[in-house]
């Protein structure tokens, strides 16, 4: 009898751990290129396509070139509801993101490198501005 009530215990820390560990505020970031790692991009192009506030923050970071054949997207997406009954629980217990933030570099279908992070509130500048840190860190 105690032997199950002690695995009972070890079983709901460890449920509470990862409930409260699986949506960090840490970015992932897949280089799908792996020679980036070692021959940075010389140039990127960004085109925007909504013409939002982030999007114009985005032009200001960096100077685009319309001729370079490495794209940068950036996408993102606030107030997002998820409805799924499987993530009751950690939706009640701890802080769900309910937003995002993506770059992804492309040369031409190929995607090369992507920056991800989920956020707890509406992707801001400042968001947009570590993401865009890291990416030239990484790979200009």
């Amino acid at each position: 009898m105690h032997l199950k009530s002690t695995v009972q215990t070890v079983s709901s820390i460890a449920f509470a751990i990862l409930l409260l560990t699986a949506c960090s505020k840490k970015a992932e970031v897949n280089f799908y290129d792996k020679s980036l790692k070692k021959h940075p991009l010389r140039c990127l192009q960004f085109t925007p396509k909504q013409h939002t506030e982030l999007e114009q923050s985005l032009e200001k970071l960096y100077h685009f070139q319309k001729n370079c054949k490495n794209s940068l997207e950036l996408s993102f997406k606030s107030d997002i509801v998820c409805k799924s009954p499987y993530n009751a629980a950690m939706k009640s217990t701890s802080n769900f993101p309910n937003a995002y933030l993506k770059l992804e570099v492309r040369n031409g279908f190929k995607l090369l490198y992507s920056y991800y992070i989920d956020l707890l509130h509406k992707p801001t500048k400042e968001d947009l501005k570590e993401g865009f840190e890291r990416l030239k860190d990484d790979i200009l």
